[in-house]
């Protein structure tokens, strides 16, 4: 019996934000495979089904049950909150199947005809969905109608000091700058240096949306200025989109114009 991974991006995760795909996705898994707090989100679509739940930090644990799981021929839902390729589970699956497949071949192993299997890429389906990045800028207006870049401040797995090359490149570029993990309990600090970074490039009032819980319950939206958003609630939760040299504000939304011409006929 051949297995399959599907690695879903359940988005915000209400059942209304799942795309049609990821839900056929889920009705077809024999396990569901994620973090406990993202399987909580979607516990009214998969009961029933066998759980393969971990805490914080242990993805590659959690990816390498989910693909034994698929060597025995089970259909196993991984599942990522947001967009399962964007700071998602898609790339730590794919770099455990070609690692694996490349010990496989280092070793000379001979497959038999039952039992184990090795798992392809060709096994593995990655069904998109809404990230935070689109779930925030959909509740703060339009502010991702141009060129922008995502960076994510947490060190955990990326240096410090590549994250701040990255920050202050993108504001040197102008590009609209969405923060992803911007401060927690034990990391308080670099949400001001990366603040500072860009002041260097962008202007004081440069338009600033800060959500928390983007399109969950207790969402909260501020919209603020650059050289005022350290003055608000910033957690883990917490998606941060900057403006660029031309994002502003009206009627209580955020917008980046895009460049088109408008006509006053």
């Amino acid at each position: 019996m051949k297995g399959k991974i599907f690695v879903v991006g359940i988005g915000p995760g209400s059942a209304e934000h799942l795309t049609q795909r990821a839900r056929t996705a889920l009705y077809e898994a024999d396990v569901i495979v994620g973090y406990k707090t993202y399987i909580n989100l979607i516990k009214c679509i998969v009961g029933g089904k066998e759980i393969v739940s971990t805490g914080m930090t242990e993805e590659v644990e959690r990816c390498k049950a989910a693909i034994e799981l698929a060597e025995k021929g089970k259909k196993v839902a991984v599942i990522s909150s947001g967009d399962a390729g964007i700071y998602g589970m898609a790339g730590l699956i794919y770099e455990l199947v070609v690692s694996g497949q490349q010990s496989v071949v280092s070793q000379e192993k001979t497959i038999p005809a039952t039992g184990h299997r090795p798992l392809a890429t060709s096994d593995i389906e990655v069904i998109p969905g809404v990230s935070a990045l689109n779930a925030a800028a959909a509740v703060l207006g339009a502010p991702l109608m141009h060129d922008f870049a995502a960076i994510s401040l947490s060190d955990l797995l990326t240096p410090w000091e590549v994250i701040q090359k990255r920050v202050e490149s993108a504001a040197m570029a102008d590009f609209v700058i969405c923060i992803y993990n911007p401060k927690s309990s034990g990391r308080v600090e670099q949400i001001g240096i990366a603040r500072d970074l860009i002041l260097k490039h962008r202007k004081p009032d440069t338009p600033v949306g800060i959500v928390k819980n983007a399109m969950r319950d207790g969402q909260r939206v501020v919209i603020t200025t650059l050289a005022q958003m350290l003055n608000h609630d910033i957690d883990m939760l917490t998606t941060i989109l900057i403006g660029n040299s031309t994002t502003f504000v009206v009627d209580g939304v955020m917008v980046t114009p895009r460049g088109y011409k408008l006509s006053q006929e």
